[in-house]
């Protein structure tokens, strides 16, 4: 049944622009820091440095762009049934929207990470242009591990928005300017060590190793992720009550 819903749910997104809109938004962020990287500091500039864009493109995206793309996706599949007033029909199936939802949020997990990477592969491709020889396997791998940890992490952060969407069905504008915010306080988290451990879209940041953290410090941002995750399932089974 699960598969089935993946699928449907696959074939509705091939039909919208949403995916498209997201990938655009992506390749704005590597542009963007791309032209932040001709500023120069001295004589030199940011982007002369090997591994610079891929280390300013992955934080720059976490805080201002990329959450709040995949809460709209996540939030988008989850509300145009209610909008396009599609989901009379579904209930005629019957269908069950407590797996439906599910099956929506593991597309938006895959999207996330997949949106992680196509940022690594814009960036470590213009190093590679850029800087082929002032490259090593260990920075890149390390590089790869901070993204791919990133687009999990990250998913769990956004997912009780998500979530909540799902619950209270209203437009998915709203989570995308709710999410903008909740990522952008944590450049102001990060300054403590504690508050940046605590706070989910930092604390991504500890396990993926962008931050330098304790082994205290890692815990405390799993358990932080974990808590997100937690809740995120809470309201999904909520949710599924009410239905009976």
């Amino acid at each position: 049944m699960m598969k089935e819903l993946i699928w449907a749910e696959h074939q509705k997104l091939r039909r919208s622009k949403i995916v498209l809109v997201a990938i655009f938004a992506v390749i704005m962020v590597a542009i963007i820091v791309f032209t932040q990287g001709q500023f120069s500091f001295g004589e030199k500039r940011y982007i002369d440095d090997a591994g610079w864009f891929m280390n300013a493109a992955q934080s720059l995206a976490t805080f201002f762009v990329l959450p709040a793309v995949i809460a709209l996706l996540g939030s988008y599949m989850i509300c145009r049934e209610e909008q396009e007033d599609t989901i009379k029909s579904l209930r005629l199936i019957p269908i069950s929207e407590a797996k439906m939802t599910i099956a929506k949020l593991l597309i938006t997990f895959a999207f996330s990470v997949l949106f992680y990477l196509l940022l690594f592969g814009i960036t470590f491709l213009v190093e590679v242009i850029l800087h082929f020889r002032g490259l090593s396997i260990k920075m890149i791998l390390s590089f790869f591990k901070i993204y791919l940890l990133d687009g999990i992490g990250i998913f769990f952060a956004i997912a009780p928005v998500i979530a909540v969407v799902s619950r209270i069905k209203k437009g998915y504008w709203l989570a995308l300017i709710f999410t903008v915010i909740y990522s952008f306080a944590g450049l102001f988290t990060s300054i403590s060590d504690v508050l940046s451990a605590c706070y989910p879209i930092t604390a991504t940041f500890n396990i993926s190793g962008y931050y330098s953290a304790t082994f205290g410090e890692i815990i405390i941002s799993l358990m932080s992720l974990f808590f997100c995750g937690l809740f995120s399932v809470l309201i999904l089974i909520s949710k599924k009550n009410n239905q009976k």
